[in-house]
């Protein structure tokens, strides 16, 4: 009896080389749409170079971050989109330099999944693209992985890296802040990228819904309202990184206003917010009754219509909202910073 075997290949592991180095031929092609003049890599070598121009800066200071987008990718893929959540991403970590008074450099993505449909890839890396693009940052690289038995087939995660830049006397930091400051809110689009493990056991559990239902109250899809792509708030505020009466940004995310806001204000400083000042968008009214989901747990797990707030000085304020809202912005005057720490509401 013969004790041969027959050979074994990666493929038979799970892992198809083949599909996936086709697959990234085309996000090569769609990565290099987004490079700007200090990239001087491509996509394949083993690192990325980068070489910026940090000439008309005194003191140029590096700001980085990394993120993903959560549950949100139970949506895209319950709705069998992927062509938004890279974008989210891009967006989401965009936003995250931006408190900080940084503009993006350049982006790197990482994907994972137990098996890449074909197509998925490109999808996904197209909204990487796409976003990158209109935010003028490059995407100079990352990593594609298929880990099968670690993910089922279906599973797949991504998350996203990106570096920027601020010149060191114009970083914004809480030391900035002080009582009487006012607080400025600028719209969400929706749930952004937060909240969705809670959305999704109410929407979807609870209320029974699916993606393709509407969303009660609204002429909108559950899905279309889910995948709602986390907007950039770099293009109307690029304009007023250096301006002094700008003295903080929180992005709304993860944590909502409660646990966000404190991160940028000073130890012994506080904030309070007035609930009656913007109308809560649909998606949350909804979310709250299908809940039921009480007003402070709604407040401390989603931006509930706010996504970004600006903490400027108050004789500036009015001069603040006329400047956003010539670039189409309709900001919210909700609150004002005091002594004490932590987050008060007052109405609603």
């Amino acid at each position: 009896m013969s004790n041969q075997r027959t050979p074994l290949t990666y493929k038979d592991a799970g892992v198809d080389i083949d599909a996936v180095t086709t697959a990234l031929r085309s996000v090569a092609r769609m990565a290099k749409s987004t490079h700007t003049p200090p990239v001087l890599t491509g996509l394949g070598s083993f690192g990325a170079l980068f070489k910026p121009d940090f000439s008309a800066m005194d003191e140029p200071v590096l700001v980085s971050s990394a993120d993903g987008v959560g549950t949100k990718l139970m949506v895209a893929r319950r709705a069998g989109r992927f062509d938004t959540i890279g974008a989210d991403l891009v967006n989401h970590c965009v936003n995250d330099i931006l408190v900080m008074g940084a503009e993006p450099l350049f982006f790197l993505d990482y994907l994972v999944a137990g098996h890449w449909p074909k197509g998925r890839l490109e999808d996904l890396i197209s909204g990487f693209a796409r976003a990158c693009r209109e935010q003028g940052v490059a995407l100079i690289g990352g990593e594609t992985a298929e880990m099968p038995g670690l993910y089922q087939p279906e599973d797949f995660d991504l998350a996203g890296f990106i570096v920027g830049v601020v010149d060191r006397a114009h970083i914004l930091v809480p030391e900035r802040v002080h009582a009487g400051d006012v607080l400025i809110g600028l719209k969400a689009s929706g749930l952004h990228t937060n909240g969705y493990s809670l959305a999704q056991k109410v929407l979807f559990e609870r209320m029974g819904l699916d993606v393709t239902d509407q969303l009660p109250g609204t002429t909108t899809t559950v899905g279309e309202a889910l995948l709602a792509e986390h907007r950039c708030y770099l293009p109307c505020l690029k304009a007023f990184l250096r301006d002094p009466d700008l003295h903080a940004m929180s992005h709304v995310t993860g944590g909502g206003f409660t646990d966000n806001l404190p991160r940028v204000l000073p130890g012994e400083l506080g904030a309070v917010i007035d609930r009656t000042r913007w109308e809560i968008p649909p998606l949350f009214e909804v979310i709250a009754a299908g809940g039921p989901v009480e007003r402070d747990e709604m407040d401390r797990t989603f931006n509930m219509g706010i996504g970004m707030v600006l903490v400027v000085e108050a004789s500036a304020a009015d001069r603040m909202v006329q400047g956003l809202e010539a670039q189409g912005e309709e900001p919210v005057l909700m609150g004002t910073v005091e002594a004490g720490g932590g987050v008060r509401y007052v109405g609603g």
